[in-house]
């Protein structure tokens, strides 16, 4: 019996010693809060050492009850230690060092290499990271990014949107995604940019003539979507990203997962959105005189959902990269029923109003598709980038017949075109990339080639803009010269040749002609078979004065742009403006010349920043209204003909940041332009879609910690927008406005040194109703959606 009970006092006595063993984990951090990789941790006493993995985690096990010391010595950080107690339970260590003091300047331009690639270009340029597009979330990434000075949208319901960089937009704006030019069907103010913002983790926005890198048509700049980072060595994990509105009822996910071992890795994301009808500030609307009284303040009709898969894979040596990115994004959502085709007025209200998430007619499909390969490679003193793409978009606008002129009053069953479909365009784009970078001596140089080739088809019973097919090619070299430590000196040259061939388009329907005193029937041509070639050089010099706290930048330039396919033989109704559109053949290609300048100052409490620029267009191509109407396509439209006139343009942006205290910072943005045609039947007028001035004042208040929250932040902006009454007829004037919006948001550490983030908007605090000038619908006195409130969450996760 005394053996039994010794035997038990023995067992009882080695499971408490077994349930006393703990261990202490952690994450190890620098001060920009990157993990730290391979460094050796050490825990007095005993005496044992750990080592920090891709992740910056590392572990101590098997440890028994008791006071430990953990501490690191290190050449590249400051020296760390800690404390820890064991209490029958793990210990979580978050460990952030410092860099060492000697090591500062070392440390800052690794850290800081975006503050360095602004410093060193002689254009304007704005960098944004995710966290930025997470804290300022909109219905699409442009309008996300139009909080940026110099950046607006025109936007078009809840998800469609395409940018304005200081006040021009469709073709004069370039949007690279990963390399690649993304070509959709951006000519019209309706289509929207098939872009997944949830894949965007840093966004360059290049303001000013940027054709020597870009190619043609960026003529008011760039909006470059960076390729995403890759997974670190040895890394399984991802995100969760949840994300919903009040004003339309949106609700969306997207789930980002991710592994890599060594050099092979994958990549992949799912996001979907899903919206009703989004709500304005007012209960009746008036298109051209005729009452419109909304359900609810819904606008009926304006519901959508999109979808975006993407996948990346590829080998990362240290001599060889190459990555594969595929990516596929739908969205269907439909057009305010009351100001859409030549019928608004017969519009069943009662059937739309019936939900607020269906989509019915009038009502557009797109899917464009993007395979994207980016290899690159070093030999000697040349770092080699190759860029590879093949997009395919498809976009189709659904609508119920309607006749006019001479089209049938009842739609033949023989046509081969379903009944419902409006208009559909079909585009095939093939693009290829080559640039070598070196350097010879303080000179650091870049040629490149650019080529694109494009292949639009058309269908449905309607008819604006015939078919075409399009090739590009484009050489150029840039030269960054480094005069000394404080002086930077640019120079680029470019050639672009550009060939266009518009296919004919014969009615399907017959039309009555007049040859002499008879009348006849026959089916008309409504587009010439049409074959263009363009050729340009265009240039640009600059400079960068960098001193300490002082930046100086100029940049002088011409640029070039091809007149696109709409210009040269829109022959139709566009139904999205109630106008009867007509293109010009002998368009000559549009050209540009402007001057950037920017002048910024630091201190260790203000940032001010100031970039005037001035633009001259000797041919601007524009939409111009004449006072011919149009009764056999059009049903009366006005006849908007497209023709070209010099235009004069400045204006710029101001940017005044003040710190207040470690916690409390404020900012002041100013944005303001002026445009004015020199030339033409419009000439003394402006453009259409000149933004009015604005600006923007932020308070931000934001801690280190609070209780269990990280980082937490809380931010308002004032945003003026000033009246614009100088328009180019038929344009309204449009009133100036006042609005409130909140950003507020924290981290919350869940496992394994990862954090929960979490963020809040409230746009439109007091529902203000005002007109946007920008805005598609400003055309017709709608407002802008009214009070919003955006809360995201992001959960990540690491195996």
């Amino acid at each position: 019996m005394k053996k039994i009970m010794l035997l038990f006092v023995g067992i009882c006595f080695g499971q408490a010693l077994l349930a006393q063993t703990r261990n202490v984990y952690g994450t190890l951090t620098d001060d920009q809060n990157q993990p730290i990789v391979g460094l050796q941790l050490n825990l007095l006493k005993p005496l044992r050492t750990t080592i920090s993995d891709s992740l910056g985690r590392f572990q101590f096990k098997n440890l028994a009850n008791g006071k430990y010391h953990v501490f690191i010595n290190s050449i590249s950080y400051q020296s760390f230690k800690q404390n820890v107690v064991i209490d029958d339970e793990d210990v979580h260590v978050n460990i952030k060092l410092r860099s060492a003091s000697h090591l500062l300047d070392e440390v800052t331009i690794k850290n800081n290499a975006n503050k360095q690639r602004i410093r060193e270009e002689s254009l304007n340029l704005e960098i944004v990271k995710s966290d930025f597009i997470q804290r300022n979330l909109g219905g699409s990434l442009m309008q996300t990014l139009q909080r940026l000075p110099g950046i607006k949208t025109i936007g078009i319901g809840s998800g469609q949107s395409k940018p304005l960089i200081r006040g021009l937009g469709f073709n004069r704006v370039v949007v690279v995604d990963k390399g690649i030019k993304h070509e959709g069907q951006q000519w019209g103010a309706d289509h929207g940019l098939e872009i997944d913002q949830f894949a965007a983790e840093e966004v360059e926005l290049l303001k000013g003539a940027a054709s020597f890198v870009y190619g043609a048509d960026a003529i008011a700049g760039a909006i470059h979507i960076k390729a995403p980072t890759v997974p670190a060595p040895n890394s399984f994990g991802g995100d969760v990203n949840l994300i919903g509105k009040t004003n339309n009822n949106l609700y969306g996910t997207s789930v980002h997962l991710y592994q890599r071992k060594n050099t092979l890795f994958f990549d992949t994301r799912i996001t979907y959105q899903n919206y009703g009808d989004y709500r304005v500030p007012t209960d009746t609307l008036y298109v051209y005189d005729f009452a419109v009284p909304l359900h609810k303040r819904a606008l009926r009709n304006t519901a959508g959902k999109e979808m975006g898969l993407h996948f990346n894979t590829g080998y990362l040596g240290n001599q060889f990269k190459s990555v594969f990115y595929i990516s596929h994004i739908t969205s269907k959502s439909g057009f305010f029923a009351n100001a859409h085709g030549l019928e608004p007025r017969r519009v069943d209200a009662a059937l739309h109003d019936q939900s607020d998430r269906d989509i019915l007619m009038p009502n557009q499909e797109v899917a464009h598709f993007k395979l994207i390969n980016r290899t690159n490679f070093n030999i000697y003193n040349h770092a080699i980038e190759a860029e590879f793409g093949y997009q395919h978009n498809f976009r189709e606008e659904f609508n119920h017949y309607v006749n006019h002129g001479y089209m049938p009053p009842v739609y033949p069953s023989s046509l081969n075109i379903p009944i419902n479909l409006e208009r559909a365009f079909d585009k095939h784009v093939y693009s290829f990339n080559l640039k070598d970078h070196f350097n010879l001596g303080k000179h650091h140089l870049q040629i490149g080639a650019n080529a694109e080739l494009q292949q639009n088809e058309i269908n449905g019973w309607s008819f604006l803009v015939p078919a075409f097919k399009q090739q590009t090619f484009g050489l150029y070299g840039y030269d960054k010269w480094e005069v000394n430590d404080r002086l930077l000196l640019h120079g680029a040259l470019r050639y672009d040749f550009a060939q266009i061939n518009l296919h004919q388009y014969t009615d399907w329907f017959l039309s009555e002609t007049t040859n002499g005193a008879a009348n006849q029937t026959e089916l008309l041509v409504r587009a010439q078979q049409l074959n263009r070639n363009f050729n340009s050089l265009v240039w640009s010099i600059g400079m960068n004065y960098n001193l300490p706290q002082l930046e100086f930048k100029a940049n002088i330039g011409k640029s070039f742009r091809i007149p696109i396919a709409k210009e040269l033989g829109a022959n139709g109704v566009n139904y999205h403006y109630f106008s009867y559109e007509k293109g010009d053949r002998n368009l000559n290609p549009e050209q540009s010349y402007q001057v950037d300048l920017s002048i910024a100052f630091h201190s260790s409490k203000w940032t001010v920043k100031i970039s005037p620029f001035f633009n001259y267009f000797p041919n601007y191509i524009y939409l111009n209204p004449t006072a011919a109407h149009d009764y056999f396509y059009g049903a009366g439209n006005q006849v908007f003909q497209y023709a070209q006139s010099k235009v004069m343009r400045y204006g710029g942006e101001a940017e005044l940041k003040y710190q207040f205290s470690s916690k409390i910072s404020s900012s002041f943005l100013l944005e303001y332009l002026y445009a004015k045609q020199l030339s033409g039947s419009k000439k003394g007028y402006t453009l259409p879609f000149s933004p009015p001035a604005s600006a923007l004042f932020n308070l931000s208040y934001n801690l280190p910690k609070f209780g269990f929250l990280k980082e937490p932040y809380f931010s308002i902006d004032y945003r003026i927008t000033a009246k614009q009454h100088n328009i180019v007829p038929p344009e309204q004037k449009t009133k100036g406005y006042q609005l409130f919006n909140l950003q507020t948001g924290a981290k919350v550490n869940i496992s394994n040194g990862q954090s929960l983030s979490l963020s809040l908007q409230v746009q439109n605090i007091f529902n203000t109703k005002y007109l946007n000038h920008t805005s598609f619908y400003r055309l017709i006195s709608l407002p802008e959606q009214g009070r919003n409130i955006v809360l995201s969450v992001k959960v990540p996760f690491n195996f």
